[in-house]
């Protein structure tokens, strides 16, 4: 007999990555980083954008 809720359930790799286009937002890296949206949170993100593209924000996601 299984007690596990729907929720208990894990998520498809395929419907984690919710980005359809190449344009990240440093508002997105901070959030998958599980970090706070301050300044200086929001200028680590750009700084990792700019040196990383698209791939900042990839890299963070499972």
């Amino acid at each position: 007999m299984s007690t596990a809720q729907p929720e208990d359930r894990a998520t498809p790799d395929a419907l984690l990555h919710a980005r359809t286009g190449t344009e990240v937002a440093p508002e997105d890296v901070v959030l998958a980083a599980g970090r706070d949206v301050t300044p200086e949170s929001l200028e680590w993100a750009r700084r990792k954008i700019a040196a990383k593209g698209a791939a900042a924000l990839d890299e963070l996601l499972p």
